[in-house]
């Protein structure tokens, strides 16, 4: 749970080495506590965003992060999450997200999101490579983000992603607000919007790709977005793999967010 500091305690003065790698943001960012960690929030544009310092440094020295989407300030990322972003700090990395409301990974979305990931490179030091974790329809964020940036990518795990914009609950009305389409407009322009269409760049780029996703997930169906992006991701030769937990859906249970193969697979793929 985020809590709001008044003062800096004497418990946080642990983070100053790996804080201390952070330059303080020219905003002058809101410091709060979330996962044992130092939180920063902060605006870029018009759009709320945050950065979590790592509680340790990375032992080469480097400045890895995990970005995660979809970010709502005040909700996501929670304590579903604190398992694994405990585990990912403590090894060096910081975590962040940019809040883009339910963009559906439309241009004004990606465009936040570039934003976001210049600022916080140039403001706080962060590899220029980003590890990317979507969960939900923060797929179709990140990925269509990261199909048109493929030189800032370092590696995308994902959680139950939503791939492929015509499987979107309530697709017709959520999409065409947040593209600004008509319904008739999706037969010539889906593949442009579409991550399981885009998938070329980040294949050539050669960007590791891990995902997890239940077969019993009736919200966002396997077999049509994180099933379907893997065959397609592998038909480019990209290097991926998915792992299908039996009998899930689109719930918070542990083998989502307790994954220890998705843990291991940032901190192998995330330098």
């Amino acid at each position: 749970m985020k809590t709001i500091k008044t003062t800096v305690p004497a418990a946080l003065a642990v983070l100053a080495t790996a804080a201390g790698a952070f330059a303080d943001s020219p905003a002058q960012p809101v410091r709060s506590t979330q996962y044992g960690a130092e939180r920063l929030d902060f605006t870029v544009g018009a759009n709320r965003a945050f950065l979590i310092l790592p509680t340790h440094p990375a032992p080469d020295g480097s400045k890895p992060w995990v970005w995660y989407a979809p970010s709502f300030v005040q909700n996501l990322p929670d304590a579903t999450h604190e398992w694994m972003f405990k585990q990912l700090l403590a090894k060096g990395f910081a975590i962040g997200g940019v809040d883009v409301g339910e963009s559906c990974g439309n241009p004004k979305g990606r465009a936040a999101f570039t934003a976001y990931h210049d600022f916080v490179v140039k403001n706080y030091g962060l590899s220029p490579k980003a590890c990317l974790l979507p969960q939900s329809r923060g797929g179709l964020m990140l990925i269509n983000w990261a199909v048109e940036h493929p030189e800032w990518v370092q590696c995308i795990g994902g959680i139950f992603i939503v791939a492929d914009l015509t499987t979107y609950p309530g697709m017709g009305p959520a999409l065409n607000a947040a593209y600004g389409f008509k319904p008739d407009d999706w037969d010539t322009k889906l593949a442009e919007h579409n991550p399981v269409d885009r998938l070329a760049p980040l294949a050539a780029a050669r960007i590791p790709i891990f995902l997890i996703h239940g077969d019993a997930d009736a919200l966002v169906p396997l077999e049509r977005n994180s099933a379907e992006l893997m065959r397609r991701y592998k038909a480019l030769n990209g290097p991926g793999e998915i792992v299908v937990i039996n009998g899930k859906g689109h719930e918070v249970c542990d083998e989502f967010f307790k994954s220890q193969r998705l843990v291991d697979f940032f901190l192998a793929r995330g330098w």
